[in-house]
């Protein structure tokens, strides 16, 4: 509900914030080439490690026998997600209208309309200054509005897993445990690995940062979702000495162009289907799953049943693996969403950091001081709100 908006005006303050379209755009350029590097990175993790512990070997089940039906909703979204070839989708980047993007939760709609807003707002020099300032409101209001809801994540929670339970039985999921545990070990092996590495190129510790937004990750495993702390991360990463205008861009374009454990997951339950329903895949089919998830996952942020969604569009271009094996991997994707969540904050953050060092828009004194955990006076007072207690205790 508030997500798109919420973009909106991030994206917008963040570019107007700025004040120089020649730095957006080369922050915006660093930012890209980091997303696609760390994402190719994900998808080889993914596969190496989804043959390397065979997670579906063994269970031998036949695709007849599944029930396809439970797979048509999303079967059908993935083919509008991927109809047409690249054209199509390149096109379908350009809302129909201003508003079409905020209606229909398209992230990436979402984010063309704002960077052209932005840079005119940019543009337009003192004249524009009014509006900048009401959007800059308009997001500390959306940041409330998000604090209020996040108090109710826990009935959302019980009732999430109730059902799951209650529909496939603690016996069925035991037998999918191993692909749940892989995942999350994938997870942190690409965080305390990948990420420890970029982190300790920008001269900071990953065990560091994760302690400093340990709030905000317990949020996110309650709720398996990143989008219920962004306002705190965003006040976290500038309170730590980040530029705003920096902070601005990276977060929001990461979540639908930096889905790092969204990335993992992909090729890890593709290939578990495929082991699982006994398909023999070649290396030309892993060649298609990695060319088509680099494209697939671009704008799943905001898509219903996003992960699923993903997947069966990613499958839909490889015949040989049968789509319907997704009723496996449905069943379990409660629990496999909290590392995706998980995973793809925690690599939001650390591009943010990276891009601020490449860029050098970070105060290092003060980032190292806020990760040691010294008293300094904070930078923006969202930090320390209502919202982020609050939130870590639900």
């Amino acid at each position: 509900m508030v997500v798109p908006v919420l973009v909106f005006c991030v994206v917008v303050h963040g570019i107007a914030g700025a004040g120089d379209l020649k730095r957006v755009g080369r922050v915006g350029v660093k930012a890209l080439i980091y997303f696609e590097v760390l994402t190719t990175i994900a998808l080889l993790l993914g596969l190496a490690l989804a043959y390397y512990f065979e997670p579906g070997v063994g269970m031998n089940v036949d695709a007849k026998a599944l029930d396809a039906k439970a797979m048509s909703a999303y079967v059908e979204t993935a083919g509008k997600l991927t109809g047409g070839g690249t054209v199509d989708f390149l096109m379908k980047l350009i809302p129909t209208t201003v508003v079409s993007g905020f209606v229909t939760g398209d992230v990436l709609q979402v984010l063309l309309f704002a960077v052209l807003f932005g840079g005119a707002l940019t543009m337009l020099g003192k004249a524009g200054a009014p509006v900048a300032d009401f959007i800059d409101t308009l997001s500390h209001v959306l940041f409330k509005v998000m604090g209020i809801l996040i108090k109710l994540a826990p009935l959302g929670v019980l009732g999430a897993i109730a059902f799951t339970v209650s529909k496939y039985g603690i016996g069925f999921l035991k037998q999918l445990g191993l692909l749940v545990a892989l995942l999350f070990g994938e997870v942190a092996i690409f965080v305390f690995v990948i990420l420890g590495f970029v982190m300790r190129m920008s001269g900071f510790s990953i065990v560091k940062l994760l302690k400093y937004l340990r709030e905000e990750l317990m949020v996110v495993f309650a709720t398996t979702s990143s989008d219920s702390v962004l306002p705190q991360i965003m006040a976290k990463l500038r309170n730590m000495g980040i530029r705003d205008s920096t902070v601005g861009l990276v977060i929001p374009t990461g979540y639908s162009f930096n889905l790092d454990a969204f990335s993992l997951y992909i090729t890890l339950a593709a290939v578990f289907i495929a082991q699982a329903t006994n398909t023999p895949i070649t290396m030309i089919d892993l060649l298609t799953i990695l060319a088509i998830s680099l494209v697939t996952s671009k704008g799943a942020h905001g898509v219903p049943g996003s992960a699923i969604v993903v997947l069966a569009a990613t499958l839909q271009a490889i015949p040989a693996i049968p789509a319907v094996g997704l009723v496996l991997v449905l069943s379990v994707d409660w629990f496999m969403g909290i590392a995706r969540a998980l995973g793809n904050l925690v690599g939001n953050c650390v591009a943010t950091v990276a891009v601020a060092a490449w860029e050098g828009d970070i105060d290092r004194e003060r980032a190292h001081a806020v990760l040691d955990g010294r008293v300094i006076p904070s930078i923006d007072s969202d930090v320390d709100s209502s919202a982020a207690p609050v939130a870590a205790r639900a």
